[in-house]
């Protein structure tokens, strides 16, 4: 058992990885926060076998689980599902201190986060999430959303939760395709800061999308470590720190938004054809090196994973892609901050980047399409 602690003063919390933990070693840990014998959880259909071991776990300690469905999918994050997702909980008569528990990937977590941060403005929540991508990223650091017609993410709060519970055993039921998803999350800590990490990456990658426990371990423990350090140092993004978490993520979203945030084009897919792009774009202004950029996109091709915008499934006009950039959150007095590189493991934010030349980049990776061998 890994225990790592998010260090925010009166509102720290632990994150424990450990297989098996959905379990009896899970339900010690929860139990203590059900009131009255009853834990609220919400749950969409594809985690109900974890759902019903999480149930027998608990009950031996004299808890009951009080389930609250939500569809699966991108779908489910929006105004209509929120608002369902709270008269359901007020109607459970959940309470200000009481904790309601997510129990699926990153949709649930973002939904139910966001859910309980408004709810009787601000109940406790605990994160238990599923997959891969959920695990490594989105269930650690307190950002909670849903998603509008102008973009992904646009309406939401920070919120932490007061315990996340990760089992990398949950993995074993995850479709192939979404573990991928959720591996772009993880190359992406190599990326920003830690080449090191990255070539353990290039060396284990594969090993882990295979089912090695070792690997799987080590993955999520260093992303939890390398995201609860930056969340500590910038919990609301308030510097360039914790932006640094959305290197590929302005490319991908816009990318999400022309597949109109359908399965279509999974976020951590959108994401590894994002920091490809990223990455691309780079060395397109000289400030970094193309055998760079060539690694990368090697690297997310060898383990199934798009790096540019045919392979993405995306076809649209530079201008058309950037148009979705314009609605992104960090734009701020009309100029849209870029996660660019100096080398991998040498992210930074660029504040100087024109969107109509972001926009010729787009048009020029749309022409060249993604040709084998092609960086």
């Amino acid at each position: 058992m890994i225990e790592i602690r998010v260090e925010l003063g009166a509102r720290a919390y632990p994150v424990v990885i450990a297989p098996g933990l959905i379990g009896a070693a899970g339900a010690e840990r929860l139990a203590p926060l059900a009131r009255g014998g009853r834990l609220v959880v919400i749950y969409d259909a594809a985690v109900e076998a974890h759902l019903a071991t999480l149930g027998a776990a608990l009950a031996e300690h004299g808890v009951a689980l009080d389930p609250v469905a939500i569809p699966s999918g991108e779908a489910s994050k929006s105004w209509a599902m929120l608002e369902t997702l709270c008269e359901a909980l007020l109607a459970r008569g959940v309470e200000r201190g009481d904790h309601v528990l997510a129990l699926g990937g990153g949709v649930v977590g973002d939904l139910a986060g966001f859910a309980c941060a408004i709810l009787k403005r601000g109940c406790r929540f605990v994160q238990l999430p599923t997959t891969l991508l959920a695990q490594v990223d989105s269930s650690v650091g307190g950002k909670t959303a849903i998603n509008a017609r102008g973009g992904k993410n646009l309406i939401g709060a920070f919120h932490q939760p007061s315990l996340v519970l990760i089992d990398p055993d949950t993995l074993a039921t995850l479709p192939l395709r979404e573990l991928r998803a959720g591996y772009a999350e993880v190359v992406k800590y190599g990326l920003i800061d830690d080449p090191d990490f990255f070539a353990w990456c290039e060396a284990n990658g594969a090993a882990l999308l295979a089912g090695d426990p070792a690997a799987r371990m080590e993955a999520i423990a260093h992303s939890v470590r390398a995201k609860a350090r930056i969340v500590a140092a910038d919990e609301r993004e308030t510097g360039d720190l914790r932006a640094l978490l959305n290197l590929g993520h302005t490319f991908g979203h816009a990318l999400e938004a022309e597949a109109g945030f359908s399965d279509r084009l999974l976020h951590g897919e959108a994401v590894a054809a994002g920091m490809a792009l990223a990455f691309r774009y780079s060395a397109r202004r000289g400030l970094c090196p193309g055998g760079d950029g060539t690694r990368v996109a090697a690297h997310l091709r060898a383990l199934g994973l798009p790096a540019g915008l045919a392979e993405a499934g995306v076809d649209a006009p530079g201008a058309r892609l950037v148009d979705h950039m314009r609605h992104d959150k960090k734009m701020a007095g009309g100029t849209l901050p870029f996660l660019l590189a100096r080398g991998i493991g040498q992210t930074f934010v660029a504040r100087d980047v024109a969107l109509d030349d972001v926009a010729a980049f787009l048009d020029e990776e749309r022409e060249a399409g993604d040709a084998p061998g092609r960086p």
